[in-house]
Protein backbone atom coordinates (compact mmCIF):
# COMPACT_ATOMS: atom_id res chain seq x y z
CA UNK A 1 0.00 0.00 0.00
CA UNK A 2 2.40 2.41 1.01
CA UNK A 3 4.26 1.42 -2.32
CA UNK A 4 1.52 2.40 -4.53
CA UNK A 5 0.92 5.95 -3.17
CA UNK A 6 4.64 6.77 -3.04
CA UNK A 7 4.18 5.72 -7.42
CA UNK A 8 0.75 8.23 -7.12
CA UNK A 9 2.58 10.99 -4.93
CA UNK A 10 5.66 10.64 -7.87
CA UNK A 11 3.67 10.73 -10.72
CA UNK A 12 1.30 13.30 -9.63
CA UNK A 13 4.54 15.32 -8.87
CA UNK A 14 6.05 14.41 -12.72
CA UNK A 15 2.74 15.46 -14.23
CA UNK A 16 2.47 19.05 -12.06
CA UNK A 17 5.91 19.96 -12.62
CA UNK A 18 5.61 20.90 -16.41
CA UNK A 19 2.42 23.14 -15.18
CA UNK A 20 4.85 24.63 -12.70
CA UNK A 21 7.97 25.00 -14.68
CA UNK A 22 5.78 27.16 -17.10
CA UNK A 23 5.79 30.99 -16.82
CA UNK A 24 2.84 33.30 -17.17
CA UNK A 25 2.91 34.17 -20.85
CA UNK A 26 1.17 37.48 -22.37
CA UNK A 27 -0.07 37.92 -25.56
CA UNK A 28 0.61 41.46 -27.48
CA UNK A 29 -1.09 40.95 -30.49
CA UNK A 30 0.61 38.95 -32.55
CA UNK A 31 3.49 38.69 -30.47
CA UNK A 32 4.03 36.40 -26.95
CA UNK A 33 6.38 38.03 -23.92
CA UNK A 34 6.88 36.14 -20.59
CA UNK A 35 8.42 39.72 -19.37
CA UNK A 36 5.85 40.93 -16.95
CA UNK A 37 7.45 44.78 -17.44
CA UNK A 38 6.98 44.55 -20.91
CA UNK A 39 3.35 43.03 -20.79
CA UNK A 40 2.58 45.41 -18.44
CA UNK A 41 3.97 48.57 -21.10
CA UNK A 42 2.31 46.92 -24.29
CA UNK A 43 -0.84 46.65 -22.33
CA UNK A 44 -0.90 42.77 -23.20
CA UNK A 45 -3.25 40.03 -21.98
CA UNK A 46 -2.44 37.14 -19.52
CA UNK A 47 -2.74 33.60 -22.15
CA UNK A 48 -4.93 31.04 -20.14
CA UNK A 49 -5.11 27.41 -20.86
CA UNK A 50 -2.33 25.34 -22.39
CA UNK A 51 1.09 25.33 -22.69
CA UNK A 52 2.32 27.97 -25.34
CA UNK A 53 4.98 27.15 -28.48
CA UNK A 54 6.06 29.43 -30.32
CA UNK A 55 8.76 28.80 -33.32
CA UNK A 56 10.91 31.71 -34.41
CA UNK A 57 11.11 31.72 -38.13
CA UNK A 58 14.18 31.54 -40.36
CA UNK A 59 13.83 34.38 -42.46
CA UNK A 60 16.46 36.92 -40.83
CA UNK A 61 18.90 34.31 -39.94
CA UNK A 62 20.30 32.80 -43.55
CA UNK A 63 23.76 34.21 -44.50
CA UNK A 64 24.41 36.37 -47.71
CA UNK A 65 26.77 34.66 -49.86
CA UNK A 66 27.15 37.56 -52.09
CA UNK A 67 28.39 40.13 -49.01
CA UNK A 68 27.01 43.68 -49.20
CA UNK A 69 25.41 43.34 -52.73
CA UNK A 70 21.54 44.04 -52.17
CA UNK A 71 20.41 42.57 -55.26
CA UNK A 72 17.68 41.01 -53.35
CA UNK A 73 18.14 37.17 -54.04
CA UNK A 74 18.20 36.00 -50.67
CA UNK A 75 13.64 36.90 -50.98
CA UNK A 76 13.55 34.92 -54.19
CA UNK A 77 15.29 31.98 -53.56
CA UNK A 78 13.30 28.40 -53.74
CA UNK A 79 12.67 26.78 -50.65
CA UNK A 80 15.61 24.11 -49.72
CA UNK A 81 13.88 21.06 -50.47
CA UNK A 82 12.67 22.18 -54.22
CA UNK A 83 14.25 21.01 -57.27
CA UNK A 84 16.62 23.48 -59.23
CA UNK A 85 15.29 25.16 -62.63
CA UNK A 86 17.03 25.81 -65.94
CA UNK A 87 17.40 29.55 -66.45
CA UNK A 88 15.84 28.78 -70.15
CA UNK A 89 12.93 26.98 -68.50
CA UNK A 90 12.30 29.22 -65.57
CA UNK A 91 12.23 32.19 -68.19
CA UNK A 92 9.74 29.90 -70.16
CA UNK A 93 7.55 29.45 -67.17
CA UNK A 94 7.75 33.46 -66.33
CA UNK A 95 6.19 34.41 -69.11
CA UNK A 96 3.73 31.64 -69.40
CA UNK A 97 2.47 33.45 -65.73
CA UNK A 98 2.79 36.86 -67.38
CA UNK A 99 0.54 35.71 -70.53
CA UNK A 100 -1.90 34.12 -67.66
CA UNK A 101 -1.79 37.29 -65.96
CA UNK A 102 -2.43 39.73 -68.54
CA UNK A 103 -5.18 37.49 -69.69
CA UNK A 104 -6.86 37.87 -65.86
CA UNK A 105 -6.27 41.59 -65.98
CA UNK A 106 -8.05 41.97 -69.41
CA UNK A 107 -10.62 39.94 -68.75
CA UNK A 108 -11.04 42.17 -65.02
CA UNK A 109 -10.88 45.44 -67.15
CA UNK A 110 -13.25 44.44 -69.48
CA UNK A 111 -15.58 43.35 -66.78
CA UNK A 112 -14.98 46.52 -64.69
CA UNK A 113 -16.25 48.72 -67.45
CA UNK A 114 -19.20 46.61 -67.95
CA UNK A 115 -19.83 47.07 -64.49
CA UNK A 116 -19.17 50.94 -64.54
CA UNK A 117 -21.56 50.77 -67.68
CA UNK A 118 -24.53 49.32 -65.78
CA UNK A 119 -23.66 51.44 -62.70
CA UNK A 120 -23.86 54.85 -64.07
CA UNK A 121 -22.64 56.78 -61.94
CA UNK A 122 -24.77 55.70 -58.86
CA UNK A 123 -28.32 55.74 -61.02
CA UNK A 124 -28.45 52.57 -62.58
CA UNK A 125 -31.63 51.76 -64.56
CA UNK A 126 -34.46 50.77 -61.96
CA UNK A 127 -35.44 46.61 -63.14
CA UNK A 128 -39.33 45.48 -62.58
CA UNK A 129 -40.24 46.07 -59.17
CA UNK A 130 -37.55 48.16 -58.25
CA UNK A 131 -39.49 51.11 -59.11
CA UNK A 132 -42.12 50.29 -56.38
CA UNK A 133 -39.77 49.11 -53.88
CA UNK A 134 -37.02 51.55 -53.44
CA UNK A 135 -35.34 50.36 -50.77
CA UNK A 136 -34.76 46.76 -53.46
CA UNK A 137 -33.44 49.46 -56.26
CA UNK A 138 -30.87 51.00 -53.16
CA UNK A 139 -29.96 47.41 -52.33
CA UNK A 140 -28.78 46.95 -55.96
CA UNK A 141 -27.07 49.47 -56.15
CA UNK A 142 -24.90 48.93 -52.88
CA UNK A 143 -24.25 45.22 -54.57
CA UNK A 144 -23.00 46.91 -57.44
CA UNK A 145 -21.04 49.44 -55.44
CA UNK A 146 -19.37 46.80 -53.92
CA UNK A 147 -18.79 44.70 -56.75
CA UNK A 148 -17.03 47.38 -58.33
CA UNK A 149 -14.83 47.82 -55.66
CA UNK A 150 -13.85 44.18 -55.73
CA UNK A 151 -13.13 44.31 -59.17
CA UNK A 152 -11.45 47.14 -58.85
CA UNK A 153 -9.14 45.38 -55.89
CA UNK A 154 -8.35 42.30 -58.18
CA UNK A 155 -7.01 44.03 -60.90
CA UNK A 156 -4.47 46.31 -58.51
CA UNK A 157 -3.34 42.90 -57.10
CA UNK A 158 -3.47 41.04 -60.75
CA UNK A 159 -1.30 44.19 -61.43
CA UNK A 160 1.31 43.94 -58.33
CA UNK A 161 1.32 40.33 -59.58
CA UNK A 162 2.07 41.25 -62.93
CA UNK A 163 5.16 43.73 -61.47
CA UNK A 164 6.54 40.87 -59.25
CA UNK A 165 7.17 38.74 -62.47
CA UNK A 166 11.29 39.33 -63.96
CA UNK A 167 10.95 41.85 -66.69
CA UNK A 168 9.53 40.34 -70.15
CA UNK A 169 13.07 40.51 -72.38
CA UNK A 170 11.22 40.05 -76.01
CA UNK A 171 9.68 42.78 -75.95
Amino acid sequence: MKTASLIFLAGSLLAALPAASQERVWRCGNEYTNNATIAQQKGCKVMEGGNVTVVQGGGGTTKSSGGSGGSGSSAARAPAGSPRVEGVDQRARDGEARSVLESELKKAETRQAELQKEFNNGEPEKQGSEGRNYQKYLDRVAEMKAELARNESDIAGIRREIGRLPANKSQ
